[in-house]
């Protein structure tokens, strides 16, 4: 009985596996976050404003950095015994709680929603806590990440007894403090490295996630539009769209990524882990901001005028991203200067559409156009030599 219990509880270690992979659980973990994206893409289509818009950010940025934590967590520590299993589901029932509440989170469901972040934390730190104990070189880098949590899981407890408006500044604090952990581990001399193997198939998985509400808005635009002739054109082009944010990130984005992280290595962190990591989060916002407009411009095409808020949603999200890839590849690659024309071109198409009001599937159209003029121009240059990438 003693040596199947030892079997089922094992100790953590430091994952250095070069063949290593996302884990089922870590993919069944990613399900529920599906959930959060979706709930809030439904709460941005309710509110196309520059209100709602800011609003969608910042709980899309908290629930990114809930994912985000457990990531860098698994990325190092993940043994796959009993107990990592049970914290890893006790948080995962935590996001589902976060999807259930995410749309009221800032009123009726506030309490629901912060005690849904405390549960996630309280995991953490349990797990955190597992790797101190046992990982001996790894105690320094496990204290910052407790130290970082602690911090953290106090100021969203806090935020229960306070005015609302503070109670969301300090929900800001509380994702600030955290994330300067990974930053401080970086300049730390503990040899405690990232799996730089692990690391972008796990946020691939998450351009995944986004880019699914951009599928699934084009399947429920036109069913909720009927199958009208003016809807389906623009669902077209929209399939189109969200095919080229698929190629671009796997082919050119993200591959480009990965190649600058293998030529670092994971020998020791690195400040180009912290610009990959941070990097994700305005990418993959934009991703499920374009997610959220798709299904919009299609139902509405239906209906009649889609308005000029729903078409910059679609708009600025594209020029977001295209920023995003223009911005992490030349911080990764420390000088290197390459595509920015490409968010320009679409904060030039977003300026025609304000100035000229333009009918959403001429929009659409140029953004989807665009997109494939990125993929034939990074196709170019990945044949002839002058990018480099690693499939992702």
């Amino acid at each position: 009985m003693r040596e199947t219990l030892r079997g089922l509880v094992r100790p953590p270690e430091l994952n250095t596996d070069e063949a290593r992979s996302a884990s089922r659980l870590e993919l069944f973990f990613d399900l529920a976050f599906v959930l959060v994206v979706a709930e809030l893409a439904v709460a941005l289509r309710e509110e196309v404003t520059i209100r709602g818009e800011l609003l969608f950010a910042g709980m899309f940025t908290l629930v990114w950095w809930s994912w985000v934590s457990s990531t860098l967590y698994a990325n190092r520590f993940d043994h796959d015994d009993v107990v990592y299993r049970l914290l890893k589901l006790t948080s995962m029932a935590a996001v589902i709680g976060l999807a259930a509440s995410a749309t009221e989170a800032t009123g009726e469901r506030f309490g629901v929603f912060v005690g849904c972040q405390l549960l996630l934390r309280a995991s953490l730190l349990l797990q955190y806590r597992r790797a101190y104990r046992h990982i001996e070189h790894a105690r320094p880098i496990a204290r910052l990440y407790l130290l970082g949590t602690g911090v953290g899981a106090a100021l969203w407890t806090v935020s229960l007894f306070v005015p609302r408006p503070v109670g969301f500044g300090l929900w800001a604090a509380a994702v600030l403090v955290e994330a300067l952990v990974p930053l401080i581990a970086t300049r730390h001399s503990t040899d405690v490295p990232l799996h730089v193997e692990h690391l972008p198939e796990r946020f691939a998985l998450f351009v995944i996630l986004v880019l699914g509400e951009s599928v699934a808005g084009i399947a429920h635009g036109l069913y909720d539009a009927k199958w009208s002739s003016s809807a389906v054109p623009v669902a077209l082009l929209s399939f189109v769209l969200a095919a080229a944010l698929w190629w671009s990130y796997f082919d050119l984005a993200g591959a480009r990524a990965k190649q600058l992280l293998n030529e670092v290595g994971g020998e020791h962190s690195d400040r180009t882990h912290d610009v990959y990591v941070f990097g994700q989060l305005p990418l993959t916002l934009a991703l499920a901001t374009v997610g959220a407009g798709v299904e919009l411009a299609v139902v509405q095409s239906g209906e009649g005028e889609v308005p000029v808020g729903t078409r910059l949603l679609l708009a600025g999200g594209v020029a977001v991203y295209l920023f995003s890839m223009a911005l992490t590849d030349g911080g990764m690659s420390r000088g290197a200067r390459r595509g920015w024309w490409w968010p320009l071109a679409a904060g030039a198409v977003a300026a025609l559409d304000v100035a000229l009001e333009l009918p959403a599937v001429v929009v659409v159209g140029a953004l989807a156009a665009l997109l494939v003029a990125v993929l034939v121009v990074g196709t170019a240059e990945r044949s002839t030599g002058r990018l480099d990438v690693e499939p992702v």
